[in-house]
């Protein structure tokens, strides 16, 4: 009785810290007795080795207490971040990863789709130039006869104004 009559505060005292583990902050206990003894004389005639020895066993069970809080407690926070986590890359495995391949598909054979088509249109305008080329030089052939015809009856004149092509390189 006279024990707990003259205790005013707890010596045994809990303090919180946070650690990181993984990038995620994690609140760890730590416990410590604040202040001295002042019951080291209690009751020496009266089983003062008994109430010594229960406040000892007290001390380490709430030492294993705090330690147990604070596992419990990180195993908690660090199950719920896995959870998370794990929400995170089934949604990108699942939904993301698939939308990205299916975009990717898409645009190669539009890709695909317009080198064709720019093929194509090289072709039909290759065609077209050998045409018009085939055209001007049967063109040429047929006024070449006459120009053979007009260069022989009239000597060619070096001083005469001639229009000539011009040559760009």
């Amino acid at each position: 009785y006279q024990v707990q009559e003259s205790v005013k505060s707890a010596q045994f005292r809990v303090r919180t810290k946070q650690e990181n583990v993984s990038g995620v902050m994690l609140p760890t206990f730590e416990s410590y007795l604040e202040g001295g003894n002042a019951f080291e004389l209690t009751g020496l005639g009266r089983g003062g080795q008994q109430v010594q020895k229960c406040k000892e066993t007290y001390i380490k069970a709430v030492e294993t207490l705090v330690e147990l809080a604070s596992l419990q407690t990180a195993f908690v926070i660090l199950d719920e971040v896995i959870k998370v986590t794990n929400r995170r890359v089934n949604a990108i495995e699942h939904v993301i990863i698939p939308k990205i391949e299916n975009t990717i598909k898409y645009i190669t054979s539009e890709l695909d789709e317009q080198d064709r088509e720019e093929f194509f249109r090289l072709k039909k305008v290759q065609g077209k130039k050998k045409k018009d080329q085939q055209a001007a030089e049967i063109e040429k052939l047929r006024t070449g006869q006459d120009d053979a015809q007009n260069y022989d009856s009239q000597p060619a004149d070096l001083l005469e104004k001639n229009d000539d092509t011009d040559v760009i390189f």
